[in-house]
């Protein structure tokens, strides 16, 4: 595979990426209990909060911002975990070689 096939194939999984998170905006999950209101949508954005019928963008935008910020600890320690895997994956195999 050539280089140019390669950056052929990265720009068409862009484009899938950037649909699939097109069609995830899109979606809405609406939750209604106990007088609260709250559509969130499919990428995990909060469009609306309302209690009793009273909105509060102030409240969106903290929500909003809690969810972010849970979403970068979160990638952060997957990120952490990933290199947890590698360095424990390194040292399976340095043993097994040394077994061998």
């Amino acid at each position: 595979m050539n280089i140019f096939q390669q950056a052929g194939d990265v720009m068409k999984l862009r484009k899938q990426a950037l649909e699939i998170q097109k069609q995830l905006a899109a979606q809405e999950t609406i939750v209604e209990e106990n007088g609260i209101r709250v559509i969130i949508s499919g990428d995990q954005k909060i469009k609306e909060f309302s209690v009793e019928g009273v909105m509060s963008q102030d409240a969106v935008n903290a929500l909003n911002k809690a969810i972010k910020q849970s979403q970068e600890a979160a990638a952060k320690s997957m990120q952490q975990m990933g290199s947890l895997n590698d360095l424990l994956g390194s040292l399976v195999q340095q043993n097994s070689a040394k077994k061998s």
